[in-house]
């Protein structure tokens, strides 16, 4: 199996060395850049064509939800992953609207970070249970509306199934063992769910079915 090729941006550069240290310490990733902004990020991604991105969102310049919102643009089968201090729900939906794969705190243990960012390149979405529930509980205070009209029909029974236990931000193999379903089965339906609402990846998916009224706002702790 290939590495995973990172490029990792923050303007901090005691934490970029940190992180390309431990990454680069770890088998199946290779660090292949730094940028200390935005738009050095947005350069560095279109010469070097990294797989993932982890991206900082406070930084001078070019914030990292804007190189977010061009990187896509221009390159979007690249994976961004939001990796930052800020917990601001503002922050966390602006980045899921400009196609970011996931959303994760620097707080998060370095075994965790290896294992989200392998899901990533699985086609998972790497966003923790807590932020998860922030889509959740956000969408079930702005969002007060019935379901788009159409919408829920365009799925099967089983495809809401699945939409439902994501927005519980669970895994693949979560998911396949909930329904009893292989992890290319769960693939495929995320696959046909992406298509049918028009979507990028399944963490834009996780906020249009909460939007949309499309699963219940429950949720588990």
């Amino acid at each position: 199996m290939n590495a995973i090729r990172v490029l990792l941006v923050d303007d901090h550069a005691l934490f970029r060395s940190g992180l390309a240290g431990l990454l680069g310490g770890q088998r199946g990733f290779e660090v292949v850049g730094e940028a200390q902004d935005g738009q050095e990020a947005f350069e560095k991604a279109k010469a070097l064509m990294p797989d993932v991105i982890l991206m900082d969102v406070y930084m001078p310049g070019m914030d990292g939800l804007e190189a977010t919102r061009r990187i896509k643009e221009a390159l979007p089968y690249v994976k961004i992953v939001i990796l930052t201090v800020s917990e601001e729900d503002q922050n966390l939906f602006e980045a899921i609207k400009h196609g970011a794969q996931g959303y994760l705190l620097k707080t998060i243990e370095v075994t965790e970070l290896f294992t989200m960012l392998q899901g990533v390149s699985r086609g998972e979405a790497p966003i923790s249970r807590a932020m998860a529930a922030k889509i959740l509980g956000e969408f079930a205070r702005r969002s007060q509306k019935a379901s788009a009209p159409g919408s829920e029909e365009k799925l099967s029974p089983r495809e809401r199934e699945v939409l439902e236990l994501l927005t519980q931000g669970t895994t693949n193999k979560e998911i396949a063992g909930a329904l009893g379903i292989s992890e290319n089965t769960v693939k495929n339906h995320l696959r046909n769910i992406l298509e049918k609402l028009h979507l990028q990846n399944r963490v834009q998916a996780v906020a249009y079915a909460l939007e949309e009224g499309l699963v219940s706002r429950k949720r588990s702790d």
